[in-house]
């Protein structure tokens, strides 16, 4: 917009007035204009860019064959072999984080969250041509599964050696730790591993039913089977597979089966599920959603089922209460309000934050949908859909750069991001510009020491992320906060294609 004044007729210099000076209010207006135009134009998110990144992430997290048109070109096929000690195929699935391992557990509520996106948010994830791939990345997960699923009451929940593989630093593509396959059955239980996987294979069911009905139809069978194991054979997985409490310690199935019920519900509309959760606990009203606890997942899709008026009455409203009293927690409306750190992330727990953070602005996304242009009534307040939008969207731009370090916890994304990763395969040269085998000592010194950046980027892994006082390291020997996961990406992506 011109701040000229309309042309005029020219005057003789002796009779032109003085030139008008603009008044110090107008003035101070269009400073503080352009001021707030340039912070849009810095600091403004490429949401879009975000959530195609997001994806990139289970690339370069893929276990097995790699296929033709695999983008991350950095990484190699890898564990051709697991599964050979018990002659079953168990190639494919995802390395869980930094290391080498295929956890079953945290793998499936990858795989859940994942689907819930494409089922909640497929429109949005359709319009920005990102389905496919979304698509794409739960099927590399559900494959795996069923796999793993060898009979009826038997399921392959592990590949790999926690402790061995945390004892070296290599790449996956010529690893030399042990590959063992770790199973519960009947006799060696674990119904928090198997309903999860109930769970992510009856909502990957509903993700693939419009476009591919067969395999649809396929994963639903193998979640209903899982259910029923799960539910006939009660006990907590890491008394069955040996180790894996160090790593991924289930604090009780109870949520699982409740979980994997509600999924089943919605896929298949089975009143035996509903009769599952009307005798179940919901759970009460929790302070975290995450990888091992699922209570509110369960409860929020209760809360659908009332908000859709398709249940009504005690126990469901019990369902519904406990959904919004963590949802108004969230939005500082609760009786409980959730912590946040001084730069305004919410804070959950010390070791790798940012999963939970994610996880509950999921639910954020989520629940904005369910209660449509409804109110949510909170203790300090009504809240709109559009303030719960609000919420998730402030979390999701302090983890790509709107925070006090300026610096996004996204990989490869923004102009400042994690150089330093705690992750063995982007800290290694590519297997790709040098095929010498890296020995399992040979990794920490030559790679995990070094002072310099990653020489790969892990495009779109999201990191642990800062501590309580909005601290990070960048240091690739700091765990807690420098290790990227599956298990905080899956959420990610759902809310990304909300937002973008």
């Amino acid at each position: 917009m011109s701040l000229s004044s309309p042309a005029s007729p020219i005057k003789p210099r002796a009779l032109e007035p003085k030139q008008k000076t603009m008044p110090f209010n107008t003035k101070l207006c269009l400073i503080l204009l352009c001021n707030i135009l340039l912070f849009h134009v810095v600091v403004s998110i490429d949401y879009r860019e975000a959530l195609h990144k997001s994806l990139l992430f289970f690339e370069a997290q893929r276990s097995g064959k790699l296929p033709a048109k695999q983008r991350v070109q950095w990484r190699g096929d890898s564990a051709l072999n697991d599964g050979k000690d018990v002659n079953v195929n168990l190639e494919g699935g995802y390395y869980d984080a930094g290391d080498n391992v295929k956890f079953g557990f945290p793998m499936a509520y990858t795989i859940t969250m994942l689907s819930w996106a494409a089922v909640d948010f497929g429109d949005s994830l359709q319009a920005k041509n990102e389905l496919t791939k979304t698509l794409g990345a739960i099927r590399w997960g559900t494959d795996y599964f069923m796999r793993a699923h060898t009979k009826p009451d038997e399921l392959y929940g592990q590949v790999g050696e926690g402790r061995a593989d945390h004892e070296c630093w290599q790449r996956p593509e010529d690893m030399t730790t042990p590959r063992t396959a770790f199973k519960i059955d009947k006799d060696h239980p674990g119904s928090d591993l198997a309903g999860e996987t109930a769970a992510a294979l009856a909502a990957a069911s509903i993700a693939f039913k419009a476009s591919n009905p067969a395999y649809s139809k396929n994963l639903l069978n193998h979640a209903k089977q899982l259910f029923n194991f799960a539910n006939k054979y009660r006990g907590q997985y890491q008394n069955s597979i040996p180790g894996v409490g160090e790593f991924y310690s289930s604090s009780g199935y109870e949520d699982e089966l409740l979980w994997a019920a509600a999924w089943l519900h919605r896929a298949t509309g089975d009143s035996q599920y509903a009769g599952y959760l009307s005798k179940a606990s919901s759970g009460g009203t929790r302070n975290i959603f995450s990888w091992d606890d699922k209570y509110i997942g369960a409860q929020v899709l209760v809360a659908k089922l009332v908000l859709e008026g398709k249940v009504s009455g005690q126990p469901w409203d019990n369902f519904k209460n406990d959904a919004e009293q963590f949802v108004c927690n969230l939005v500082q409306k609760g009786h409980n309000n959730i912590r946040k750190t001084p730069g305004g992330l919410l804070w959950f727990l010390p070791w790798a934050n940012l999963q939970y953070t994610v996880s509950s602005t999921f639910i954020l996304a989520a629940y904005s949908k369910y209660i449509n242009h409804a109110s949510l009534q909170c203790v300090g307040g009504a809240v709109q859909a559009s303030e719960l939008v609000q919420a998730a969207r402030s979390q999701v731009d302090y983890i790509l750069g709107k925070n006090p370090n300026k610096m996004s916890y996204m990989i490869g994304f923004g102009k400042s991001y994690p150089t330093h990763v705690h992750h063995r395969g982007a800290s290694i040269v590519s297997i790709k510009k040098d095929r010498t085998p890296v020995a399992c000592k040979e990794g920490f010194d030559r790679w995990f020491n070094s002072q310099a950046p990653n020489p790969n980027v892990l495009e779109g892994g999201t990191v642990g992320g800062p501590d309580e006082n909005d601290w990070y390291s960048n240091s690739r020997g700091d765990s807690v906060h420098a290790e990227p996961a599956t298990a905080t990406n899956a959420p990610l992506v759902g809310v990304l294609a909300q937002l973008a």
